[in-house]
C-alpha cells in the first residue's frame, strides 16, 4: 500500500500545493470520523447512514437482571419492550419536531429516527413478572430470576495461594 493510495487527493493534477491538499485530506478524515462519533445515541450502519443506537447498561443482582437504556428525547408512548424466546428487545422512535420544517438548515446535529436493541436473557424470564419503568429519559427493565436460577448461583470464596 502506498501513500498515494491512502491519500489520493495529494496527487490531484489540478492542485499544485501539496501541503494545502494534505490539510484538506486530514480535515476530511477527521470530519468523517466525527460524523460517526455522535455516540451514544447514533452510529453508522454499513451503508454509512446514521441510525439511532441508545446506550444500555446490563447489571445483575442475586434476584434479577436489570437493563437500563438511555433514551433522551424519546416519549414513553414511542417505546416498546418485548420478550420472545429469551430475547429482550427495546425498540422505539425519536421524532423530529415538525414545526421547524420551513427553516433552511445548514447543520443538524440532533438525531431522530427509529432504534432497536436486543439482548439474550440467560434464563427463562416470566414475561408477567418483568417491570419496565421510564423516568427522566432512562428506561429501566427488571427481569426477576426464577427460583431455580437463584438457587444455582452461589458465591465461591477466594483464598490466597500462600
Amino acid at each position: 500500500m502506498t501513500l498515494k493510495s491512502l491519500l489520493p487527493s495529494l496527487w490531484d493534477k489540478e492542485n499544485y500545493e501539496p501541503f494545502h491538499s494534505l490539510q484538506r485530506e486530514i480535515d476530511r478524515v477527521f470530519s468523517d470520523f466525527s460524523r460517526g462519533a455522535q455516540l451514544p445515541l447514533t452510529a453508522r450502519n454499513g451503508s454509512g447512514a446514521m441510525r439511532l443506537m441508545p446506550s444500555i447498561d446490563v447489571s445483575e443482582t442475586d434476584t434479577a437482571l436489570e437493563v437500563s437504556a438511555e433514551l433522551p428525547g424519546v416519549d414513553e408512548k414511542d417505546i416498546e419492550v418485548t420478550l420472545s424466546d429469551n430475547v429482550l428487545t427495546i425498540k422505539g422512535e425519536k421524532k423530529a419536531e415538525s414545526e421547524k420544517e420551513e427553516k433552511n438548515f445548514h447543520v443538524v446535529e440532533r438525531s431522530y429516527g427509529s432504534f432497536r436493541r436486543s439482548l439474550t436473557v440467560p434464563f427463562d424470564a416470566g414475561a408477567e413478572e418483568i417491570e419496565a419503568k421510564f423516568e427522566n429519559g432512562v428506561l429501566k427493565v427488571t427481569l426477576p430470576k426464577p427460583p431455580e436460577v437463584e438457587a444455582k448461583t452461589r458465591k465461591i470464596p477466594v483464598h490466597s495461594a500462600a
